[in-house]
């Protein structure tokens, strides 16, 4: 059976519906994401890769109907929810769009290869509102990354030469933040803070530059690059670099603030914060980040 990849208005009786759940707020969901929560016989939460808030999910149980949080072994070893889908209509409940990440992709293709149903509600993702709400243009959004927490003394150094890469193509970067620090996702979520954020970027920083004299590669063009970009970014001072930090987007508690490095620990941030680390700006995205500086 084709997987579907558009929505379908008309639920089947059984199947899989991955239903996009907006950016936090009841209201921001929409009308056929709740038609569809509302048919479905069971309404599953995925609760790792990122969370709404409490009191509106409350809210959304009392509006649809009971709903069962899950985690990341339910998802990744789908066989009960497999099982619950081949005699019922399942939704799965996902903040923001369903098929942002490749997890929820990768069930959709699972499912298609059992022969189940599987239909999608899209959401709005915070990845389609933040680079506009922030004033910089879409286009010159290089690829997104994410920052880890580190594992006791090692740290990824990817998301900084993601960050790197883009830099030195002009391109500005949106970088997501840790919600779990074990991994696991299993139910341990810790969203990152600001503060948390600058030490991850610093010990990834540090790591990175004992490397950075090393011979570029002659085998691997792409790696020989982000080693240059590396070494270029690198040349600037940490506490200088600026970064705009974006808390709670879509939701009332919306808040954003443009600052640098060296002050972003100083920043509370919100429930939940992602960053965007700009790169050369024009006159009009200049004008759109002085709108977020502390005191204006």
């Amino acid at each position: 059976m084709a997987a579907s990849t558009t929505t379908n208005r008309t639920l089947p009786s059984v199947g899989l519906v991955l239903v996009g759940l907006g950016m936090g707020t009841v209201e921001g969901l929409t009308m056929e994401a709740i038609a569809a929560a509302k048919t479905a016989d069971h309404r599953w939460y995925e609760a790792y890769t990122a969370l709404w808030p409490a009191a509106s999910l409350e809210q959304l149980e009392a509006t649809v109907g009971p709903i069962e949080r899950v985690m990341r072994p339910d998802v990744e070893s789908p066989e009960r929810l497999f099982a619950l889908a081949e005699s019922s209509l399942v939704a799965l409940l996902v903040v923001g769009d369903p098929l942002q990440a490749t997890t929820h992709v990768d069930l959709q293709l699972r499912a298609a290869e059992r022969g189940i149903p599987c239909s999608v509600v899209h959401g709005i993702s915070v990845t389609n509102v933040v680079t506009g709400a922030v004033g910089l243009s879409n286009y010159r959004f290089g690829r997104q990354t994410t920052l880890t927490y580190p594992y006791g003394d090692w740290v990824a150094t990817s998301p900084l030469e993601v960050m790197a890469s883009n830099w030195e193509q002009n391109l500005h970067t949106l970088a997501l933040l840790d919600l779990d620090p074990t991994g696991q996702g299993t139910g341990e979520q810790q969203p990152m803070r600001p503060a948390d954020a600058v030490k991850s970027l610093r010990m990834m920083w540090d790591k990175l530059a004992e490397t950075a004299e090393e011979p570029l590669s002659e085998t691997y063009v792409r790696k020989a690059f982000r080693q240059f970009a590396s070494k270029l970014y690198l040349q600037q001072t940490f506490e200088d670099i600026a970064v705009v930090l974006c808390s709670d987007m879509g939701t009332p508690d919306q808040c954003i603030v443009t600052t640098t490095l060296g002050k972003l620990g100083e920043e509370n941030g919100g429930r939940l914060n992602c960053l965007v680390f700009p790169a050369g700006t024009g006159e009009v995205e200049e004008k759109a980040l002085t709108r977020w500086h502390r005191g204006e």
